[in-house]
Formats: C-alpha cells, structure tokens, sequence
C-alpha cells in the first residue's frame, strides 16, 4: 500500500452533496482530490420518476444564500440553466453535469468502491478495480438508490416510489400508497392526473401538520397540488392509519391497518417509505445516534475515526436536519475548511461562501435555526 499515490482528499458519491462539497474544495484551495461515483454524475436524479420535480422551487434572490434555493454551487443557478423553477430529476442532473465541467472537478464515473478503512494516518479506499490512499475521505454517496422496504409484512409485493420509471406505464385503475410524505403525495398526484382512483395512508397525518419546515411537514407545493381539482376528486387520505401487512389475492393485492380493517386494489400497493441511506456502509467508522444516524463533530467528521467526513442528507446536529439540498450544502464550506486547515492551507478562497450567509466554522452563526 505503500507505493499508492495519496490523495489529500477523496470525495465518495458525485450527486449534489459530492459535487458541491468538491467545488468547496477547489475554493478552498486543495487541489489533489478525485471524486468517485458509482454510476454517473447525477445519477440518483436521473432516476427519479420522469413526472417528480422538486418540492424547493429554483428561483434567484433569496436570503440563506447563493442565487437558487437548489443550487450546489455559488455563482450557478438550476432556475437560470434550466428555464424552469421545479426541475425533474433529470433536468438536475443535467445541471450538475454543467457544474462538474464548469470547474474541471476531477470525478471517475463507473467506479464502485467497495470499502473505505483505515491504516495509520491514511485511508484506503477500495474499488472495484484499483486501490486509493487518501489523508481525508468525505462520504457524499446520498440516499437515493437505497429505498427503504422493511417496516411492514409483504413489503416484497409493494413497489417502493423509487423505482417507478414514470407514472404513464403502471398498470391499473385503483391504487394504495402506503407513506402521505412527500414522495407519497407525489405518487397521488400523478396517478390521480391519469385519472386514476387512489388511497393514501399514513401512520400520522403530515398534510395536516402546521410546521413551516418541510422535513417535518408537506412543501408549500405538495399542499397547493393536493388542492388540484383531480386529486381532490381521485385521491382519498387516510390519516392516522398505519398499514401493517400486505398480501396478494386471487384478485389483487390487499393491505391490512394496525387496527385489522381491510383495502383492496387491483394493482400492487405502493411503498413511500423513504429510503435507508448510504451512510449505513460506513456506519461501523463512526458512532451511531440514537435514532440511527451518525454521530458528527462540529465540522461534520467521525468522532472516532479522524479524518472521515460526512456530507448530505444524512448531515444531523442535534434536532438538525440537512436533509434538502439548501440545507446540507451549508455544510460543504465547514468541511473545505477543516481538511484545508488540517493540510496547512489558508482556505482564503471560502470567506465569499460567509458572504452569501453560509456557515464557515461551525453552527455558530446562527444557532442552527436556519436550517429548521
């Protein structure tokens, strides 16, 4: 292992948490760094359902910096690439294709790393083909592609929301949707467009919550679509109704609540219920939080193994949540910053991201509460 080149920096994951935390890098002024994705840039949004758009409109000119709700990097706009305020996943990754090749990022499409552990000062990083030294690794590989499908017997015969292609090919004219988050309600939307009958349930009742923070309750934009004349008529919701079961049917597919009460449909229920998170491959270099997540210094590193960076939607600081794309992004300078220091470099470059009301040290300016 020796004998490898090592890298001061390798970035795991090339979506909007990889991409824009290695731009923070550039700013920061380190320059030997390569970022790693599995697939393609941006490929956890070119998966998405060709009818999903994001829930943050993308519009210039707001007051927790840079010039769009959903950009990663200062200076760049979706809103003003795209010509439009709520891209398709699709539409985003084309935006952050733009990025990577507006700053030169150094990223390797097609690399799937197996492991990332440490030896001495150094890490390793194992990929499918070569082996990497690294001073510091940041984990950025998102959520996305790891739909979550436990919490309810006979998940296997649901199809998690994630894995819909486009609403226009399901099959069916009746149809459950376990989960009345966002991803739940988006499904309802678009089937009810279709024409579609559906029910929604869910173990709470988020379209009923009055909390201005869209981690906690539905967007602005989710409610305004739920007022459409189509999804008032097509969509029933349930609220307070927790499905515990799925089977399948000489007829169908039927889902069982907590309370033992029954639903048919003929086509296979609909699971929106989240995703598990990339970071659950590295959770054995970092300590685990109560609920699961990991446990971060102030400057987001492992507290047990230095060195190891956390970035994306995984990102928690007490009741915290960076879970959208305004908020995590955030962090990308207090992570630039804390390796540049550690390698001795000024980071000069990073004091425009405190100009735009991003964070640079800490939490401490302003408490957290603007990300919640």
């Amino acid at each position: 292992m020796s004998s490898l080149p090592v890298y001061d920096v390798v970035v795991i994951g090339g979506g909007a948490a990889g991409v824009g935390v290695a731009v923070a890098l550039q700013h920061a002024g380190i320059e030997n760094f390569v970022v790693l994705e599995r697939y393609l840039v941006g490929a956890s949004f070119v998966l998405w359902p060709a009818e999903t758009r994001f829930i943050t409109p993308s519009f210039p000119t707001n007051s927790i910096g840079m010039l769009d709700l959903d950009s990663i990097a200062l200076g760049t706009s979706p809103s003003f690439m795209l010509g439009v305020e709520h891209p398709t996943g699709k539409e985003y990754a084309l935006y952050l294709n733009a990025v990577a090749e507006v700053y030169k990022l150094p990223i390797r499409t097609q690399t799937h790393v197996l492991r990332v552990s440490k030896l001495g000062e150094d890490f390793r990083v194992d990929t499918a083909e070569e082996t990497l030294r690294a001073k510091h690794v940041i984990w950025a590989a998102g959520e996305y592609q790891y739909p979550q499908m436990h919490g309810i017997v006979g998940a296997e015969f649901c199809q998690h929301t994630a894995t819909i292609t486009s609403y226009n090919g399901l099959e069916g004219d009746d149809f459950i949707v376990i989960g009345g988050y966002e991803s739940g309600i988006d499904a309802a939307y678009h089937l009810a467009q279709r024409g579609k009958k559906v029910r929604v349930f869910d173990r709470r009742s988020p379209w009923k919550d009055k909390s201005s923070d869209p981690s906690v309750a539905l967007s602005t934009y989710s409610l305004q679509r739920m007022r459409d004349e189509r999804f008032a008529a097509q969509v029933e919701l349930f609220a307070d109704t927790e499905i515990v079961s799925v089977s399948q049917t000489s007829t169908g597919y039927e889902a069982t609540t907590l309370s033992g009460r029954r639903f048919h449909s003929s086509a296979p229920p609909l699971f929106a219920g989240g995703f598990k998170g990339s970071h659950k491959h590295v959770a054995d270099l970092f300590e685990q939080r109560e609920d699961g997540f990991p446990v971060l210094s102030e400057h987001d590193e492992s507290t047990t193994v230095p060195g190891l960076f956390l970035c994306g939607p995984a990102v928690r600081h007490d009741n915290h949540v960076f879970c959208f794309i305004y908020k995590y992004r955030q962090r990308f300078a207090v992570v630039a910053k804390a390796i540049a220091t550690s390698l001795g470099l000024p980071a000069e470059g990073l004091e425009e991201y405190r100009k735009w009301g991003m964070y640079l040290d800490d939490l401490s300016c302003c408490g957290g509460e603007c990300i919640c």
